[in-house]
């Protein structure tokens, strides 16, 4: 299956920019995205003959141009489970959960990696870098050594033992540096002060977003081409938002779907919640938060590149945004696990929002709601014992 992919366009200022030679952020500083011949695509594609197990299936619809750089694990094509205790327990008869704990290492971050590390590989990289809470990390190192290029990783110092294990078996070099995410991607941008490394940060490259997108496509294909009412999504460095956001874009481009969309919702903790403030707050920016802290590593984010992006997408579509507390989101996690799920602490904080705009009204009985757990409670281990 071909690639419809035309090249890149700023998602600012829409300067445009091509694919093929490597390209990170626009030269106003605001992310790039992928463009595809959409019209073309509409005339060729036939959404009900999509073939494959992986994510792949969408291949015409995702940046990699040649065939033989697609590095597939058997990423995506995850389930979506009903969960009858919680639907009763909130008096939500549509609630699901999307679980994304069976990607390749163990997360969603599976996705974006496939995705990017193959473009780094169709673009002839020798060499990967990127900072990392954790999650992904693992999926880069797996990608890498997929298709035998170094992998260079920056961690904050108090990440659980087993993102930074699963990094070294994979054959990455990993670095554990002093506060968070923010300050691990300030020492690769150190490291790259030559432009040794093929950059792999959230958004600073225009890749990862589109293996995230196919969340969205998937997520529609599995209700019948049609949209659920409300997305609950645990939001970090926000490329499952953006991506799933520029694939209902897409598909209603292909025909595949009408005009409508979900209310997207996002999900932050009271120790980190940067996006939640500017949402409350009417601004269309979040500042830096301070002395972010929580378990869900996932969401330790201070700064995001992709604010200004997600705050319109969540006003667009009719959305909001929610924090939720420690206890709240271990809560979370233990109710998911009374439904078979063993759900990462982001997944709890996503369960752990269900209620609380349940309570507030925000949800209705009526709402076909999907929420997200991006990763296995497997790999928090340690911190989820503490609250045992």
């Amino acid at each position: 299956m071909k690639s419809y992919l035309l090249g890149l366009s700023c998602s600012r200022c829409s300067k445009e920019y091509s694919a093929d030679e490597p390209q990170f952020l626009c030269s106003c500083g605001a992310p790039l995205l992928a463009q595809y011949d959409l019209p073309r695509a509409k005339k060729e594609l036939d959404k009900n003959k999509l073939a494959g197990d992986s994510l792949w299936r969408y291949a015409a619809l995702l940046p990699i141009r040649n065939k033989k750089f697609r590095l597939d694990l058997g990423e995506g094509q995850t389930p979506i489970l009903s969960v009858p205790k919680l639907s009763k327990e909130f008096d939500l008869p549509h609630l699901f959960v999307k679980d994304e704990s069976g990607n390749p290492g163990g997360s969603f971050k599976a996705r974006g990696l496939s995705v990017a590390v193959s473009k780094a590989f169709e673009l002839s990289a020798k060499e990967v870098a990127l900072p990392t809470a954790g999650n992904a990390g693992g999926a880069a190192a797996l990608y890498a050594a997929r298709a035998g290029i170094k992998c260079y990783i920056t961690m904050p110092k108090d990440t659980p033992s087993a993102f930074v294990t699963s990094a070294r078996l994979s054959g990455a070099t990993v670095e554990l540096v002093d506060g968070t995410i923010a300050e691990a991607g300030i020492r690769i941008n150190e490291l790259n002060a030559s432009d040794r490394f093929y950059l792999l940060s959230t958004l600073r490259e225009p890749y990862r977003v589109e293996g995230k997108k196919t969340m969205g496509y998937e997520l529609v294909e599995q209700f019948d081409w049609k949209l659920p009412d409300v997305i609950i999504y645990p939001t970090g460095g926000g490329t499952g938002l953006v991506g799933m956001w520029k694939a209902f874009d897409e598909m209603e481009k292909l025909g595949w779907i009408g005009p409508e969309r979900p209310k997207m919702l996002c999900v932050q903790t009271e120790g980190c919640a940067p996006i939640v403030k500017a949402f409350q707050e009417g601004k269309e920016k979040a500042d830096f938060w301070e002395n972010a802290a929580t378990m869900a590593y996932g969401l330790r984010v201070p700064s995001a590149l992709a604010d200004f992006i997600m705050l319109k997408l969540l006003r667009d579509s009719g959305g909001s945004a929610v924090a939720v507390s420690e206890g709240e989101l271990v809560e979370g996690v233990k109710k998911l696990g009374t439904e078979g799920i063993f759900a990462a602490p982001e997944g709890g904080a996503a369960l752990a929002a269900v209620w609380k705009l349940k309570a507030s009204g925000w949800l209705q009985p009526q709402q076909k709601i999907v929420i997200f757990n991006t990763g296995s409670g497997a790999l928090y281990a340690e911190s989820l014992a503490r609250y045992l």
